[in-house]
C-alpha cells in the first residue's frame, strides 16, 4: 500500500492508532511532523503497530518545539511544512546540542537531487519521496535506530587515529579534546572507517553497512555525508582519504604528515 493525499481518512485510523500507541508507550519514540492528517495517521498507525512510542505535529515550530520537549529518539519530517521549512527545523535541530544527535527520516513530494542533497547535507540520515509505502517507511526507521544502537559498542572500545578519539560507548567524538558533535550516520560511518583504518572502504560497502541498504542505490548519500563529516571534524577531516572512482579511507596515523 501506497500513501497518497486524500486517499485514506485520519477518523479511520485514529481508535486503532489510540490502542495500538497505548501498548507502545514504553517503547522507542518517533516524532512524526507533517502537514497532512491522513499521512501522519497512517504513518503514527504503522509506528506503533510495529512497537514505537508515536507523537505526532502538523507545522514546523510545532514539530520544533516536541523534538526539544520530548527528545525522541528519530523525527520523521517532511520537508514542506507551515511555519518552518523541515530544512529550517533540521538547521535549527543540528544547531542546538540537546537535538543534534537525533536521528531525522526526511520525507518529501519532490523528486530533485537538490532537494534530496541539501536535506543530507544538513543532516538527514535517510529520505523517503511521496509516494511510499509504510512498510518501507517502518523498516527505514528500524534501520536508522539499528545504526544508532550500534554506535554504542563495548565499554573498552575506544578507537585512536592521530588527534581524532572515538568513544562508541559514550557516542562521543573529539579531535584535540574537542567534543564534535554528530549525527548517528556520521558516527556510524566515521567508527566504520577508524575500525578499518588505512584499508579502502568503497562507498557500495559502505551504504550497505552503514546505511542497510542494497548496494545499488544513491552512492551520493556517501559522498554527501562525507563531505559534511570533515568539515565537522575540521583540520581532522583531512584523515579521510577519497580513492578516486572508488571509495574511502581513514589514514593510518603513521600517514598523517
Amino acid at each position: 500500500m501506497f500513501v497518497t493525499t486524500g486517499e485514506l481518512t485520519p477518523c479511520r485510523w485514529s481508535g486503532q492508532l489510540e490502542a495500538v500507541t497505548e501498548m507502545a508507550a514504553s517503547a522507542e519514540r518517533v516524532l512524526v511532523v507533517d502537514d497532512e492528517p491522513d499521512i501522519v495517521a497512517l504513518v503514527a498507525y504503522h509506528l506503533a503497530k510495529s512497537g514505537y512510542s508515536v507523537s505526532t505535529a502538523t507545522s514546523g515550530p510545532e514539530g520544533l518545539a516536541a523534538a526539544r520537549r520530548e527528545r525522541p529518539s528519530l523525527i520523521i519530517l517532511d520537508l514542506m511544512l507551515p511555519g518552518l521549512s523541515g530544512l529550517e527545523v533540521m538547521e535549527e535541530l543540528r544547531e542546538d546540542p540537546a537535538t543534534a544527535r537525533i536521528a531525522v527520516l526526511m520525507l518529501t513530494a519532490r523528486r530533485e537531487e537538490s532537494d534530496r542533497i541539501k536535506g543530507l547535507t544538513l543532516g538527514a540520515d535517510d529520505y523517503l519521496t511521496k509516494p511510499f509505502s509504510p512498510q518501507e517507511l517502518v523498516l527505514r526507521v528500524g534501520a536508522i535506530l539499528r545504526r544508532l544502537k550500534a554506535g554504542q559498542g563495548d565499554p573498552s572500545d575506544i578507537k585512536q587515529v592521530g588527534p581524532l578519539k572515538i568513544d562508541s560507548t559514550a557516542h562521543r567524538v573529539t579531535v584535540d579534546g574537542r567534543e564534535v558533535d554528530l549525527t548517528p550516520t556520521e558516527f556510524k560511518l566515521l567508527l566504520l572507517l577508524a575500525e578499518r583504518k588505512g584499508r579502502v572502504q568503497a562507498r557500495n560497502l559502505l551504504l550497505e553497512i552503514v546505511w542497510d541498504a542494497a548496494p545499488d542505490i544513491q552512492t551520493r548519500t556517501v559522498d554527501m555525508h562525507v563531505q559534511r563529516l570533515r568539515a565537522k571534524l575540521g583540520e581532522a577531516g583531512d584523515l579521510i582519504e577519497t580513492v578516486r572512482g572508488f571509495g574511502y579511507r581513514i589514514k593510518n596515523v603513521a600517514d598523517r604528515s
